[in-house]
């Protein structure tokens, strides 16, 4: 029997909030929640509730001894979203760009279901504090997840902001997933050139729905920090698991670190910007970032796609290398062992690699602390092939960087000079003690 024919015959809705009985190893569990519409993945053979802690659970209908309704679905109430909001005089105007992720949803009143925002209007409206810190003008660019962003969306995303920022505003803020949210910071961090106003990237671990969301609490800092003086591109999430502060991260220096804490975020090989605190103080952690000004931000988003990140790990064959280089791509970044290591065996595909015009940098999987490729041989064999060493650059950070350097050059030694080159505070002057773990 499937889902829908077993809810059919007994009287049960999606939306009810029912009581079922399972039998689970001999013993009864009872579970309490509200009937979830069925997962699309799901073979029709399990029933899904969310439960009073928020988190939906799957309940094979084989298992099911008792279902009982104890109330029934709620009608859904009408909600009616201006096409645009009376503007606040004395706030200054900020831009909310929806791109998707967790943090652009919704919740279903009648099913407790969450769905991706139809507009960027609904993701403003969830959250009111917003409209106390400045005039938010919300704009949906697309709404896909951040695992299927591609770079014409990063310049699709770089264009918009721009333009905003142009037009008078005093600051973006970009609704984002947070998986791919380093290299989308990374990007614009390349690519709006002689940036004079902040543009903030904003997700959520956890979405709406559930009691532990951290959604609003960003989305708040994230506005607060879009009428800062700071005019660089930043993430701002929680920084500790529970509602007291967020952190200002620049966009190259920051990594997601836990698949599913509120405090994912942490900045490496470099200290946060600022504290953000949820009454809206802001604490400023360092003083070496760039100051709003005047003048127009220019979108530079010549971007060659042709490039690889690349894993080193034991085992792994220099066919890799010949696969990206017989293919035709233009840049390889290598994400290497220690202080900038490959294989040895791995060195003469390098050096052919080298030889035929790809640029191959080498950033250390370690992601603390920086490349020294001068301390061990086989580091200074791959020197010789023509690697180059990329600093403290996060490896990420040194892919998206390479797809913009070879936007411009693919001459290797004028390749070599923008890599070493720190345009958006990418590559930290020397190691600083106090950024381990912290």
């Amino acid at each position: 029997m499937k889902a829908e024919e077993f809810m059919r015959e007994k009287g049960i809705s999606i939306g009810d909030y029912v009581r079922i009985i399972k039998e689970e190893e001999g013993e009864e569990v009872e579970y309490r929640g509200i009937v979830m519409p069925p997962y699309e993945l799901s073979e029709g053979d399990t029933i899904v509730i969310k439960l009073d802690n928020g988190y939906n659970i799957g309940i094979a209908l084989k298992k099911i001894k008792i279902i009982e309704v104890l109330e029934k679905a709620k009608a859904k109430p009408e909600v009616h979203f201006k096409a645009e909001l009376e503007p606040k005089e004395g706030l200054p105007n900020v831009t909310i760009l929806g791109t998707g992720g967790t943090i652009a949803s919704r919740i279903d009143y009648e099913t407790g279901a969450v769905y991706p925002a139809f507009t960027a209007e609904e993701l403003a409206k969830a959250v009111p504090e917003i409209f106390e810190i400045a005039n938010v003008k919300p704009k949906l660019l697309f709404n896909i997840f951040s695992e299927d962003m591609k770079p014409k969306h990063w310049v699709k995303i770089a264009h918009e902001v721009a333009n905003s920022l142009n037009s008078g505003d005093y600051g973006v803020v970009v609704a984002h997933g947070t998986d791919t949210m380093g290299y989308t910071a990374a990007a614009l961090s390349f690519m709006l050139r002689d940036l004079t106003k902040p543009v903030i990237l904003v997700g959520a671990q956890r979405s709406s729905d559930r009691p532990s969301s951290d959604a609003a609490m960003n989305l708040i800092c994230a506005v607060k920090m879009a009428t800062s003086e700071v005019a660089e591109v930043m993430v701002v999430m929680h920084g500790e698991t529970g509602d007291t502060y967020c952190l200002a991260h620049r966009g190259t220096k920051v990594r997601k670190m836990h698949t599913s804490r509120r405090d994912a975020f942490r900045s490496i090989n470099d200290i946060p910007i600022a504290k953000i605190w949820s009454n809206g103080r802001v604490e400023f952690l360092r003083q070496d970032y760039r100051r709003r000004g005047d003048g127009e931000v220019w979108v530079d988003d010549k971007l060659e796609e042709k490039v690889a990140l690349v894993k080193i790990y034991p085992g792994i064959s220099s066919e890799i290398i010949d696969f990206f280089v017989d293919k035709g791509y233009k840049g390889i970044v290598i994400e290497g062992t220690g202080l900038g290591h490959t294989p040895n065996d791995m060195i003469p595909a390098i050096k052919r690699a080298v030889e035929e015009g790809v640029a191959v940098c080498m950033t250390s999987q370690c992601l603390y602390g920086r490349v020294n490729m001068n301390v061990y041989a086989t580091g200074r064999r791959l020197l010789k092939a023509g690697v180059i060493p990329c600093e403290d650059m996060l490896p990420e950070t040194a892919y998206v960087k390479l797809m913009w350097v070879l936007g411009h050059t693919q001459d290797l030694k004028e390749v070599r000079e923008m890599m070493l080159k720190n345009y958006a505070g990418e590559i930290t002057p020397y190691t600083k003690p106090n950024t381990y773990l912290i």
